[in-house]
């Protein structure tokens, strides 16, 4: 049992124009807009009053920009980690919620109730778990007792790592609701059993809004 637990912060990016326009980004790399720029430094001062130890990030412009504000505020370096990015979601990637839905309406229902493994040339959710529970398994070995580590990466493979990392069912990513951009997860250890826990969901602060994946 843990006399200190451990942490993991796991905060989504901050806005982007493709957020605004409903548009799926999967691993395109889209940057922040200027409200994504304004939740970054909004969010980094929340942060720093948390005073985090760690601080990774998804390599995508988007993740990394945000990072870049809270690691100014902590004063700590990013180690960026592709391990840490969205879906691949292939084909699908750049089309708006509207093109799709006109697209394949059947899909669409699918990918709009958390079902993100539907693209045949994306990755698959048992993928996206794989790699997510290395990087965060690996942030977690870093951190030593009572610490607080942040991994600032994106919504739908934020959904999948949660459960990865708890044990859940891969399904059951679909009850979560959609995390706001600049909202963030707390995974703690259970003084109790040491394995890790949900402590808190879509905790966020000021202009954080926008649904789709990414």
């Amino acid at each position: 049992m843990p006399d200190a637990p451990r942490r993991l912060l796991l905060l989504r990016h901050g806005r982007t124009a493709w957020n605004l326009e409903r548009r799926i980004q999967g691993q395109l790399d889209a940057p922040l807009d200027e409200v994504g720029h304004t939740q970054g430094r909004l969010v980094a001062s929340t942060l720093a009053a948390m005073r985090p130890a760690t601080l990774w990030s998804s390599d995508l412009s988007r993740a990394a920009d945000t990072a870049a504000y809270i690691g100014e505020a902590c004063g700590l370096p990013v180690r960026h980690d592709a391990r840490l990015r969205e879906y691949s979601l292939g084909a699908l990637q750049g089309l708006t919620h509207e093109e799709y839905a006109a697209s394949d309406p059947d899909a669409f229902d699918q990918f709009r109730r958390g079902h993100f493994d539907i693209a045949p040339d994306g990755e698959s959710t048992v993928e996206v778990a794989d790699r997510m529970s290395g990087a965060l398994g690996d942030l977690l070995a870093a951190t030593a007792p009572g610490e607080l580590a942040v991994a600032v990466s994106h919504g739908a493979s934020i959904r999948v790592g949660i459960a990865a990392m708890v044990g859940w069912p891969l399904e059951l990513t679909t009850t979560l609701g959609v995390l706001d951009n600049t909202a963030w997860v707390v995974l703690a250890e259970s003084p109790v059993t040491g394995r890790l826990r949900l402590a808190a969901y879509n905790r966020e602060g000021d202009f954080a809004s926008a649904e789709g994946v990414g």
